[in-house]
């Protein structure tokens, strides 16, 4: 298996670990840890943490912990706009020029996650050349550094997946700051909900004259690199 071949496997196990536990993923969890010990031996050395906790709970103790964890805590929100717009109408421009970004690498979204939902941010990387995967993730990193920071505070498994990923990227986590306060209730007056239940937040028409943006996770200027 190449080298780029493994890091797709890679991330697509990261992606996998980061939903909400199913039974077929307690029952494929053994198999992922011996594929990542014969095959990333270093990513599986700094994920034992996560897979102890997945191979020593019952599955509904586990479903319970992540809905504890991931959607009663929006500190642990694994949407990356939340923790830079909040719930303003910058986030839906920011999902826009993502889902621009996707389509422009070949990914037609599915389902009804949002496009900032971090698995799927995970799976797309792992459809990326090595080189494209790691500008994309370190594009990225100060948001998953900033949950990672608030999963480890709160001594939850889970944190071992974000602290991995900041190895994988030469650029520097900064600091981010506070979400603006949620105006949810603004976005809605302003753009409304429309008749097809489409979260008004993505709407196209929310699109900037011009065209397409760039996705801007962080201010660029303030992303050093690692030396």
């Amino acid at each position: 298996m190449s080298d780029i071949q493994l890091h797709a496997h890679g991330y697509q196990v990261l992606s996998a670990l980061l939903q909400y536990p199913e039974p077929e993923l307690l029952a494929e969890q053994a198999q992922l840890n011996q594929l990542l010990l014969e095959t990333l031996p270093q990513w599986h050395v700094q994920l034992a943490p996560l897979f102890a906790h997945l191979g020593g709970e019952r599955l509904i103790d586990l479903q319970q912990q992540y809905v504890m964890t991931f959607d009663r805590n929006p500190s642990h929100s694994l949407h990356l706009f939340e923790h830079i717009h909040g719930e303003s109408r910058d986030r839906g421009q920011a999902m826009v020029d993502l889902l621009a970004e996707y389509s422009k690498h070949g990914l037609q979204m599915v389902g009804d996650d949002l496009p900032d939902y971090v698995p799927l941010f995970l799976e797309f990387l792992s459809q990326q050349d090595k080189d494209e995967a790691e500008r994309l993730l370190g594009d990225a990193i100060h948001v998953l550094a900033y949950i990672g920071r608030k999963l480890r505070a709160n001594g939850s498994p889970y944190a071992c997946v974000f602290d991995l990923l900041q190895t994988l990227t030469p650029v520097q986590a900064e600091e981010l700051a506070e979400p603006p306060v949620h105006d949810m209730d603004e976005a809605l007056e302003t753009f409304g909900p429309g008749a097809d239940g489409v979260e008004p937040l993505l709407k196209p028409h929310m699109q900037l004259p011009g065209g397409v943006q760039p996705v801007n996770f962080y201010p660029k200027a303030a992303a050093p690199q690692r030396h």
